[in-house]
């Protein structure tokens, strides 16, 4: 039986007409192109990570929930609808707009078979001065009002348009209209899924020199008009060794931690944890192990894992699901 440790991944880099080369700030080997998504650990049929430490190096994540089940991920670590990784943990560097989009609730009629909805949140990693995301429609839109403005090209004049800056975070329920501006990187925790509604793109043609596809339909009917829930905060007043709760759903909850010299942890029999490197570098020790770490890089710990210590200096971000 294979003792559990925490595993590390090789991520699965997408290109994107928004994406660029910031991603390589964290050592990262980047494909040629716009990269914009760094799958870091993923279990999807778009992109699945595979192990680059330890005794199950080689093996995707797919093969270690099926052989490891769970004793490895918990109680609670498995998606009832498609029985995949419930959590898909990204890098994304916005060197550009994305679409204005919004993504559907798992009892969505039009979603894809076997795929889930989308509930994420984002920490911002890096972002340039009088940097901006779109957040939520305007107080009292509609959607009739959106539909109009779609189709009379005002749509703009209906979203909120927020500055950002680095170590703020923003809770993105399913319902959310929103879109990352340029200059902004994030980390992204989110539900394991890869259906993205655009409401609208800026008329840019895509990769390929032709329009991107809209999904205006969907778009109108899964969006929370009377609001989603959606929560935003600035985390500059996280305390060393301590945790503070950035998101709380029913699909995960994160949390950011201040790294300063040695923090004694333990995971759940519950749930497997995921930790973010935000900034910073030190080891993670745990019994019969140890694994230096730097930022960017994400672990993936066994709920059977047990006691484990970090130590070093710089933020992290802790992800599991609730109990």
């Amino acid at each position: 039986m294979t003792k559990p440790y925490p595993l590390l991944f090789q991520p699965e880099f997408k290109e994107r007409v928004w994406g660029g080369r910031a991603l390589e700030q964290f050592g990262l080997n980047l494909p040629e192109g716009h990269i914009g998504e760094g799958w870091m650990i993923a279990d999807h049929p778009n992109g699945t990570t595979t192990v680059v430490n330890g005794e199950l190096a080689g093996k995707g994540l797919d093969q270690i929930r099926e052989q490891l089940g769970r004793d490895w991920f918990g109680s609670k670590g498995f998606s009832e609808k498609n029985g995949r990784f419930p959590l898909l943990i990204k890098l994304l560097d916005c060197n550009d707009d994305l679409s204005v989009q919004v993504h559907p609730t798992d009892d969505y009629q039009g979603l894809p078979e076997g795929e889930l909805g989308k509930t994420e949140m984002w920490y911002v990693l890096d972002a340039k001065p009088d940097a901006k995301i779109i957040y939520g429609l305007k107080e009292g839109v509609n959607r009739e009002q959106l539909k109009d403005a779609l189709e009379n090209g005002t749509v703009m004049d209906t979203l909120q348009v927020v500055p950002v800056q680095t170590g703020d975070t923003f809770y993105i329920p399913a319902g959310t209209v929103h879109a990352l501006c340029a200059g902004v990187v994030v980390a992204e925790i989110q539900q394991n899924s890869d259906t993205t509604y655009r409401i609208y793109d800026y008329n840019r043609p895509g990769l390929d020199g032709k329009p991107r596809e809209l999904h205006v339909e969907d778009s109108l009917n899964v969006t929370a008009y009377e609001g989603s829930g959606a929560t935003t905060m600035n985390t500059d007043h996280a305390a060393a060794g301590e945790w503070l709760e950035l998101a709380a759903s029913p699909y995960f909850i994160v949390e950011k931690g201040v790294l300063n010299g040695s923090w004694d942890l333990s995971t759940s029999p519950d749930s497997f944890t995921i930790l973010v490197t935000c900034e910073g570098s030190g080891s993670l020790k745990w019994d019969g192990g140890s694994q230096d770490f730097t930022s960017g890089q994400c672990f993936l710990l066994p709920a059977n894992l047990g006691s484990y210590s970090l130590e070093g200096n710089g933020t992290v971000l802790r992800s599991y699901l609730l109990s």
